[in-house]
């Protein structure tokens, strides 16, 4: 199987700065994309970054220019930068990794148990 764990999250003032790390482990022959979403209670689950083997990034426009992501592929770890936090970034955010178990196999995604990040003074 294959785990996910997120951790790094808290309460920081508008304004801050917070970095989340998502590590996967277990049965994984490679790692395609890794990627964070946040969900806001009562509302979907909303894209915020992710990042592919290759090192190729994409951002939701709501955070571009604020976060930062990035990847350890030694280490099955992805990280969130996250700056200039506003009110309205307080979600639980989820980290979601791309596994391929085996050489020629399928990929599926892993999600984690999510972190509160909350954004007040």
């Amino acid at each position: 199987q294959v785990q996910v764990v997120e951790s790094g999250g808290g309460l920081v003032q508008p304004g801050g700065s917070l970095r989340l790390a998502c590590a996967a482990s277990g049965s994984i022959f490679r790692i395609a994309v890794m990627a964070w979403y946040r969900q806001v209670p009562g509302k979907q689950r909303d894209f915020v970054a992710q990042v592919t083997n290759g090192g190729g990034k994409n951002y939701a426009d709501s955070v571009k220019g604020r976060f930062t992501i990035s990847r350890d592929n030694a280490k099955n770890t992805v990280y969130l930068q996250m700056g200039s936090l506003k009110p309205e970034d307080t979600a639980v955010y989820y980290c979601n990794a791309h596994v391929q178990r085996r050489p020629g196999g399928p990929t599926n995604g892993f999600w984690g148990q999510g972190t509160q990040v909350t954004v007040s003074a």
